[in-house]
């Protein structure tokens, strides 16, 4: 049963429009495809001089975003951010997105990449079994699917909405055609029975975990010091189909290094109907604490520049 303030967190919810979602995107594809010609036919090191060019111009002129990060920043610092902070943020974003080329292109001889807690999908990998794995606006995605593309048999699908894994695709269709992403669309009617099947088959299913969406629950738990709102589909619909969660994210470490980490962070399988609502709470308040954890030793790798803790349909919080 969904508690009263549960409800009108869904209502307020549905009436707005996310605030991240109102952004306009400062990305083209055109400048997507001068980046893949620079990247993939000078190399890294050319991309990578172009990258501070992008990261530069976001950072002088995207004042919003700026005042944002520093709200961010301040939390995850424990103190007042340094412009060179902000620009840190920035590149590390712009370096994700970069190494993306490399990454589905299968260039792993470009990086350096560690790994912490590999038997939390290995085990269940060995026994045919499917979980979900909940990721961040954090990293880099992209790392932790290049690792899966090593493995062979394990099978990695992203679930998202319509619109997002229609940009995705974009995305990857302008860095190299014929190649798009294993998606399962979210918000039809047969979502959930996709979803089932593909956990059956032993496959692993990566969501998002950090932004709403405006049509969906949400909870506000504790995080970096403040209340945030946190979507509940996704771990929903792991108490539904009662399957584990496992916390995935792909640290940029600076460089060509980045760190790859799992860990257990709930398990659903023995959770009947009349306990769901509340082991989801506690889904999600675990998932904002590990969240905050890798936020706080790794702050230059969340990406979200937007006022994050407003509550959706409040009003804005400073920027100052």
């Amino acid at each position: 049963m969904v508690t009263d303030h549960a409800k009108d967190r869904a209502g307020a919810g549905a009436r707005a429009r996310p605030e991240w979602a109102a952004h306009r995107e400062r990305g083209t594809m055109t400048m997507l495809r001068v980046m893949t010609f620079i990247s993939l036919r000078l190399g890294r090191p050319a991309g990578r001089v172009v990258l501070h060019g992008i990261a530069a111009y976001f950072f002088l002129f995207a004042p919003t975003a700026r005042g944002h990060m520093r709200g961010y920043l301040r939390r995850a610092l424990g103190r007042e951010p340094r412009a060179g902070d902000r620009y840190r943020l920035i590149l590390s974003f712009a370096a994700t997105i970069h190494d993306r080329l490399y990454l589905i292109t299968d260039r792993f001889d470009e990086f350096e990449i560690s790994l912490h807690g590999a038997e939390v999908v290995g085990s269940r990998f060995a026994r045919g079994e499917g979980a979900f794995l909940m990721g961040a606006h954090m990293g880099s995605f992209e790392v932790t699917r290049a690792l899966g593309r090593r493995q062979p048999g394990l099978q990695v699908a992203m679930a998202m909405y319509e619109d997002n894994a229609r940009k995705v695709n974009a995305m990857m269709l302008a860095v190299s055609p014929g190649l798009a992403l294993d998606i399962v669309p979210l918000g039809t009617t047969g979502s959930m029975l996709e979803l089932r099947a593909r956990l059956d088959a032993g496959a692993f299913i990566g969501m998002l975990g950090d932004r709403t969406f405006g049509i969906e629950r949400y909870e506000r738990v504790p995080f970096l010091g403040a209340l945030a709102s946190f979507p509940t589909s996704a771990m929903r619909a792991a108490a539904i189909l009662q399957r584990p969660v496992i916390f995935m994210v792909g640290l940029y470490r600076g460089g060509n290094r980045y760190h790859v980490a799992f860990e257990e962070l709930a398990d659903f399988t023995a959770t009947g109907v009349p306990e769901r609502e509340q082991a989801v709470r506690v889904a999600i308040e675990r998932y904002a604490a590990v969240l905050e954890r890798y936020c706080r030793s790794d702050p230059y790798n969340w990406f979200n520049f937007y006022d994050f803790w407003r509550e959706p349909g409040g009003p804005a919080a400073s920027r100052r």
